[in-house]
């Protein structure tokens, strides 16, 4: 598999059967169904999203990123990328993106995160780790220990042979997607990136939009 594969969905907006805007800072806590096809669309452009998926039946067995490169060999998810879970199962498979980078590696950003990165000022900003555990608590199911690594759809975080990383500029433009088809039953996590301190929403986080197909 190369580092980046440009694969473009044949998929009609118009078909689809749950369609939602999501605004920056803003989020979803949603079951996405085996077969169904899932789109994360970025409506303004230069905008990261944070997304995290669960085995529905199974929070305990959520996305890992560990498994997904061994699995496939790649530091990078691109077209034909197997999302595993911690248990070795598949959870998704990315079937098309117009957008050249993703990112596994970075994680949400944190308060904590934000004050190691940047500044202790930063501490009480709006962040996605935050929205995380605000979206599962209304469901009784789900504990903050359940939210584990995620990934950064529409994201660049280059990883240098020193072993480094670092936020660059999201690669992404107007009308940027990215489509998983579902392997089996899942709960999609959502955090539209609010980060101004770093460029991976273009220092201007706006807004997304979700699509699901049956």
């Amino acid at each position: 598999m190369g580092r980046y594969i440009i694969r473009e969905s044949s998929k009609n907006e118009a078909d689809a059967a749950f369609s939602q805007t999501i605004e920056a800072g803003d989020g979803i806590f949603k079951l996405i169904k085996k077969g169904q096809t899932l789109r994360i669309t970025d409506l303004c452009g230069q905008q990261g999203v944070d997304v995290y998926f669960m085995d529905a039946l199974d929070c305990q067995d959520h996305y890992s990123p560990l498994k997904t490169i061994v699995n496939q060999k790649n530091l990078y998810i691109t077209s034909g990328t197997v999302l595993m879970s911690e248990g070795a199962k598949e959870l998704l498979k990315i079937t098309a993106t117009n957008c050249p980078e993703h990112d596994t590696l970075g994680g949400a950003c944190s308060s904590q995160s934000n004050t190691v990165r940047y500044a202790h000022s930063t501490e009480y900003m709006h962040n996605c780790r935050d929205t995380f555990i605000r979206l599962i608590a209304g469901d009784g199911r789900y504990l903050k220990r359940d939210v584990g690594a995620n990934i950064n759809v529409l994201t660049s975080v280059p990883f240098t042979p020193e072993g480094k990383t670092s936020f660059n500029v999201s690669p992404s433009k107007k009308g940027s997607y990215i489509e998983f088809e579902a392997l089996t039953d899942v709960m999609l996590l959502i955090s539209n990136c609010p980060q101004i301190n770093n460029p991976c929403a273009g220092f201007n986080p706006t807004e997304i939009k979700l699509n699901v197909w049956n």
